[in-house]
């Protein structure tokens, strides 16, 4: 390999490692409702059986919410982020447009 190719691949990893910020950002802003409800779930340490028998629903529910299949009902929503305990627009806020 010459000189100039050598330059032209740390030219190109110098670049990639340095929008390492600009993916997370992007990788954040990307997320499906269900993604931002099972990381919300999650990060509570909190089962889908728990969230659905706190809720009232099925836990089938609560799985097709974070996998996307369907969306939680406007009140379930609300219920969602106060049993997570983060407000309902922050909720909304974290997945992509």
């Amino acid at each position: 390999m010459g000189r100039a190719a050598f330059l032209v691949i740390v030219a190109v990893v110098v670049k990639y490692l340095r929008s390492k910020p600009q993916r997370e950002r992007e990788r954040a802003t990307n997320r499906s409702l269900g993604e931002v409800l099972a990381e919300e779930r999650q990060r509570c340490g909190m089962t889908q059986e728990f969230v659905a028998q706190s809720l009232g629903v099925s836990r089938q529910a609560v799985s097709k919410w974070e996998k996307g299949a369907s969306d939680p009902s406007t009140h379930n929503l609300l219920a969602l982020a106060k049993l997570y305990g983060v407000d309902a627009a922050d909720l909304l806020h974290s997945v992509a447009a």
